[in-house]
């Protein structure tokens, strides 16, 4: 099921305010755990407010839940198999990558997997998380060319190549060049 444009804010805001109340926090605890405002938080519930990546990724990290987690349907029975015209989409509204979550939803797997369309010239920067840091993950870039910038380096990724890295660290993903990269995204929830 994909989010569509207009439907989008009111999709990732009701299931954003489902997820904050079945954990039992209001919006300041929420606010105090991903370091994003009490107020952005209510416009992006209210649908007022479309999150970027990076800021859906704080939410997440305040909820205690992966950006699949976040994404996977509640009412879904778990199958070990998830069909690609099933899989959830979502659109960062800011860098425009698309972003396909490719594991089976409620399985008890620590590992979730994610397949990437990331645009031509796009920039996506994730500050440093610490409840991130039991968290890894591995890039494979499949298609174009894939930049991730860390703070002392550069790691420029070709078609074939796989990066592994811990992700409670400051990170950018960066497509330098004038055609989109495709690749995937292997989460490790925990060491």
């Amino acid at each position: 099921m994909e989010f569509r444009d207009q439907q989008f804010e009111g999709e990732v805001g009701e299931r954003a305010k489902t997820l904050r109340s079945g954990a039992g926090l209001t919006l300041d605890e929420l606010a105090r755990r991903s370091g994003v405002s009490r107020a952005m938080i209510s416009r992006i519930e209210r649908g007022e407010a479309s999150p970027t990546a990076a800021l859906l990724a704080r939410l997440c990290e305040g909820l205690g839940l992966s950006l699949s987690a976040f994404f996977a349907t509640d009412d879904a029975a778990p199958s070990p198999i998830s069909r690609r015209e099933r899989q959830r989409l979502w659109r960062d509204p800011h860098a425009g990558y698309l972003r396909r979550s490719v594991s089976p939803a409620g399985t008890r797997s620590k590992v979730d997997i994610v397949e990437v369309e990331f645009p031509a010239g796009a920039r996506v920067a994730f500050p440093p998380r610490e409840e991130s840091r039991v968290m890894t993950q591995h890039v494979w870039l499949f298609e174009g060319v894939l930049e991730m910038v860390f703070e002392t380096e550069t790691i420029r990724l070709e078609p074939g190549d796989c990066l592994f890295m811990d992700i409670g660290d400051a990170f950018e993903f960066h497509n330098p060049s004038d055609k989109p990269a495709r690749y995937a995204v292997i989460l490790d929830r925990g060491r």
